[in-house]
């Protein structure tokens, strides 16, 4: 048994969280859309063809905001295709994965499945084959009020108020090669800043995000965000970050210092953007957005985008997760908390079937994957400031990173409620960690609300359509507390939740 501290105090906040870090993402990619969210005649599927099971499921995930409608799918996207009547929408080669897209799912379908599960949209718009005159078109599309042309026509389509749509994405991964129409740092930055020029003047109250590279490995990472933001400062409120946890050496201990790299990652590209900042002589503070993140390897080869014969929504990238991948999302959402004074938003990639945190089946059950308990829980619980956690905890070594504590923990606590949620991670793979938390100003008469365990003796140990519940969180019995400090087993590799309640105001 190892032994560990963590450390709150009410005085000592890192910020406000911004609930949309517990965001997802739906592209037309795979099934994502079509037999994913999607599927008229689906047995649970309602009026419009959404299936009520997946609804049920994204609301218990409890996503704040999704991003649609891609991706790559987005830089070859006319919006126009994807309006109006359906028996008069085109069908399309879709270049970025090689498929046939019908159109029958589009923007105002996306909109209102996000009115039924109670989340917000968060909208691309093609910088890839297009620019900022179609940009501002489909924001006065979907924002305008009324007596103009593309209004009115959003108003003969069935929708006579506005979408009223605030975040908008400024294109998708412009440095990479694989995508259609690739740009430099300075042609991207420049288009970015007169489609957010133009975007403000149709509607001032929008929220911007530039796109930051691809990866964190890229060659253009960090040269690009200095050289686009040094465009676009002025005009956009975010920069976005992509990343993906691969397992080379097939070693969870590796596999788990992605959690480290991600937080060096998040600090990167704040430097980056304030750097710039310093250039300008501006108190202004560029915000990020993790708008793709997840686990993704196993479905992963130099081919997976192509199959033969352009098919409608074919089966792409669909990942198996196991413990392993689950205890990974778990830290990285940590991670994303602890630095909730920059990113303000975040979207798990994809929502259902493609990298996703829901599976389906066409016509049949749809079922949660490993990764959707650690992010359920804590969307479910973490509410309010997040406490900058003070933690001791012996470590390990590592390829991945050169030194990885075994504790991995954030601690969010709502002022309203008097609620506090604690989310520990315990790394080491053979020992249980025994740890002492002291609540410190939050007040000397906690009860406990919850607590439950995330753990599998097999790391592989996945959830199918015939073992739904092999991985999922179960109680843990082993947690006291004496006033204001907790203290707790956690099980070797397991994602704990711990919710305590002052019972008397701190």
């Amino acid at each position: 048994m190892i032994s560990t501290r963590l450390i709150v105090d009410r005085d000592f906040t890192v910020s406000n969280l911004d609930r949309r870090i517990f965001g997802s993402f739906v592209e037309h990619m795979g099934r994502c859309v079509y037999t994913g969210i999607y599927e008229p005649g689906h047995p649970t599927a309602d009026g419009q063809g959404f299936r009520r099971d997946v609804m049920a499921l994204s609301r218990e995930l409890g996503v704040s905001i999704v991003r649609y409608p891609g991706g790559n799918f987005l830089s070859g996207y006319n919006w126009e295709d994807g309006v109006g009547p359906k028996d008069q929408r085109p069908r399309r080669l879709d270049l970025a994965w090689f498929s046939t897209e019908t159109n029958q799912f589009g923007t105002n379908e996306f909109l209102d499945w996000c009115r039924a599960v109670g989340t917000e949209p968060m909208i691309s718009v093609n910088l890839g084959t297009r620019g900022p005159d179609e940009a501002r078109h489909f924001l006065e599309y979907c924002n305008h009020p009324t007596g103009t042309r593309l209004s009115d026509l959003r108003r003969e389509h069935g929708y006579e108020k506005p979408h009223d749509i605030k975040f908008w994405c400024l294109g998708n991964e412009m440095d990479g090669p694989w995508q259609i129409g690739q740009k430099t740092a300075d042609e991207y930055g420049r288009i970015a800043k007169e489609t957010a020029k133009l975007m403000r003047m149709v509607d001032p109250r929008v929220q911007l995000a530039a796109c930051g590279s691809s990866t964190h490995d890229m060659p253009t990472f960090g040269s690009w965000e200095d050289t686009v933001l040094g465009h676009c400062f002025d005009e956009v409120d975010f920069i976005s970050l992509h990343t993906y946890f691969e397992n080379p050496h097939d070693s969870t201990a590796e596999f788990l210092g992605n959690i480290e790299q991600t937080e060096l990652f998040i600090r990167e590209v704040a430097a980056v953007a304030d750097s710039v900042a310093a250039r300008k002589h501006s108190t202004k503070r560029i915000m990020l957005s993790v708008d793709e993140w997840n686990v993704w390897y196993k479905a992963r080869s130099i081919d997976h985008r192509r199959k033969p014969g352009w098919p409608e929504a074919p089966r792409l990238v669909e990942e198996v997760y196991n413990q392993e991948d689950a205890l990974a999302v778990g830290g990285a959402l940590i991670v994303m908390m602890n630095n909730a004074d920059r990113v303000k938003t975040a979207c798990l990639a994809q929502l259902a079937n493609v990298i996703g945190p829901i599976m389906t089946e066409p016509g049949g059950a749809a079922w949660r994957q490993t990764i959707f308990h650690p992010f359920a829980q804590a969307s479910r619980y973490a509410r309010g400031r997040v406490l900058r956690p003070i933690i001791h905890s012996p470590a390990y070594q590592a390829k991945t990173f050169p030194e990885i504590a075994y504790l991995c923990a954030s601690v969010v606590h709502d002022d309203e409620t008097g609620q506090t949620a604690i989310f520990a991670l315990n790394r080491h793979l053979s020992d249980t960690q025994e740890i002492s938390i002291e609540l410190r100003g939050l007040g000397d008469q906690q009860r406990l609300v919850d607590a439950s365990e995330l753990h599998h003796a097999d790391m592989k140990a996945s959830n199918t359509k015939a073992a739904p519940d092999n991985v999922a969180p179960q109680p843990n019995a082993n947690v006291q507390i004496d006033g204001h400090r907790v203290t707790a087993r956690l099980r070797p590799g397991s994602w704990n939740v711990i919710v305590t309640r002052n019972t008397k105001p701190a």
